[in-house]
């Protein structure tokens, strides 16, 4: 059966799912943030069928998220960059491994990566920020609210959900 398609769905979350797609493509962010960018890596590093890998890697690559740059004229190869585009997906991995982390989601009981301060060594932790100073803000002061793309839909369930959906 294929899946449903998000698009044109007024949700930002289902239009990344959208572009993302599967979790073959979060393992190639992953490894392609690592600075693996070649076809051989990709597939020894993740496992991932030589079909599902050449699929994922031209959907990247159509959507702006992954550029493929030649290193090779004979015979020709090409490696895969991340974007900017790409780059950005960063946070979305760090987020996924730290909650994977706090919840044991490998079953191995402790991380096999953690993400650290270069210059003091300390643990790094993903953080709400405030876009004007920086200043991270807890979680329970965080809201939702309607942006300038929401439609009546989405209004609505912000005012049901929060009261404030004005």
């Amino acid at each position: 059966m294929k899946p449903k398609s998000f698009a044109g769905m007024r949700c930002s979350i289902a239009g990344a799912l959208e572009l993302i797609g599967d979790k073959w493509t979060l393992l190639l962010i992953r490894d392609l943030s690592l600075g693996f960018g070649r076809y051989d890596d990709l597939r020894a590093n993740t496992d991932i069928p030589a079909a599902t890998l050449a699929a994922r890697l031209k959907h990247l690559v159509e959507h702006g998220i992954v550029e493929s740059v030649r290193y090779q004229e004979r015979p020709p190869r090409d490696e895969y960059r991340l974007t900017p585009k790409g780059r950005d997906l960063w946070k979305v991995s760090v987020a996924l491994r730290e909650w994977g982390d706090r919840w044991d989601a490998t079953g191995f009981g402790a991380p096999s990566i953690e993400m650290v301060d270069r210059e003091t060594g300390r643990p790094l932790a993903l953080a709400l920020v405030d876009a004007e100073t920086g200043i991270a803000i807890p979680r329970d002061r965080a809201q939702l609210r309607p942006g300038a793309g929401a439609d009546d839909n989405t209004r609505r369930l912000l005012n049901q959900r929060t009261g404030t959906g004005r």
